[in-house]
Parts: structure tokens; C-alpha cells; sequence
């Protein structure tokens, strides 16, 4: 499955493939080897689930877990630690905006509505009707000197008002 083809939890629920074979598995073993333990790992191979899936189901982190010899319990913990593992199917353009105090007193929550407004997800956490743009607060992706910071994919961009929302959103049809 490509990067942008998103899966629903439906079809996670039908049947499930395997993530590690073929060139996955391959990329895996190459990770191995840069790390003393398995467990070093973890990080990098959760991520490989994700460009593979677009998110991280349950099924995906007791695999991770088998593959790397850990508990199912020790990788969901990992994977709800960090903000950068989704959970559920997001859209093909993972928003993230910077609402943290510095932030919101330069206007964050205007972008966030701009931007929930533009893409049409109407709601933080929700996924727009045609799958494209998934919205999220974050907590300070350390640019408060150049409020508002929005991290669109793996986009960093810096200033953003509520005024360049439409042309960013433009950018990334």
C-alpha cells in the first residue's frame, strides 16, 4: 500500500497484512544493524508502519513488538507517548499548529480555525469529507520567535497568519 492511499479502520478490521515483508522487512534489517538492541529500534520501525499504513493500529504495534521482541503493552506505550505516531487513519496532509502560549497570544487559534475552515475538517482531530487534511493543536514546535508555526507533513513553516492559510492550503492541494 502507497504512502497516500489511507486505510480505513474497516479494512483494518477485514483482514490483516503483514507489514514487514518484501522491501519493508529489507529497510527493517538495514535499521537493525545501526542499533546495539531491538528495542533501539523501535522508533524507526514504527515509522516505517506508518509511511506503509498512514497511522498505527493495535494489530501494526503487536507485529512491531513480535518483530522486535518486545511486549505489545511496552510499543503502545511508545506509540501514545509521541504526538508523530497516528492512531487512527488521518488524512492524506497531517496538519500541525503550534497553539502553545506564545503562540495563541499572536493569533494561533485564528490559523487554526482559518485552517479548519479551509480544509474543510471543520473540527481539531477530525479528517475533511474528501480525505485530504487532517487538523491538530501541538504544544510548541519550537519556533516561538516566529509565531505562528505550522508543520504541514513534514513542511516546516514559520509565520503563519490567518491571512496565508488559503495559500498554503493551495499549495498542498
Amino acid at each position: 500500500m502507497s504512502v497516500s492511499a489511507r486505510p480505513t479502520h474497516d479494512a483494518e478490521t477485514e483482514q490483516y497484512q503483514t507489514v514487514f515483508t518484501g522491501k519493508v522487512l529489507e529497510k527493517l534489517q538495514v535499521l537493525l544493524e545501526r542499533y546495539p538492541t531491538k528495542q533501539g529500534a523501535l522508533l524507526p520501525a514504527l515509522w516505517l508502519v506508518q509511511q506503509q499504513r498512514g497511522w498505527i493500529s493495535d494489530r501494526n504495534m503487536t507485529e512491531v513488538a513480535a518483530v522486535l521482541g518486545l511486549t505489545p503493552a511496552y510499543v503502545k506505550g511508545v506509540v501514545t507517548f509521541y504526538t508523530m505516531y497516528h492512531q487512527h487513519p488521518v488524512g492524506q496532509h497531517f496538519v500541525q499548529v503550534c497553539t502553545t502560549s506564545p503562540c495563541n497570544i499572536c493569533g494561533a487559534e485564528d490559523v487554526v480555525h482559518a485552517l479548519l475552515q479551509a480544509t474543510g475538517a471543520k473540527e481539531l482531530g477530525a479528517t475533511s469529507p474528501d480525505g485530504k487534511w487532517t487538523v491538530i493543536e501541538v504544544e510548541c514546535l519550537g519556533a516561538c520567535g516566529f509565531a505562528t508555526p505550522v508543520l504541514i507533513d513534514d513542511d516546516f513553516i514559520e509565520s503563519v497568519t490567518p491571512e496565508r492559510v488559503a495559500e498554503l492550503v493551495r499549495k498542498y492541494q
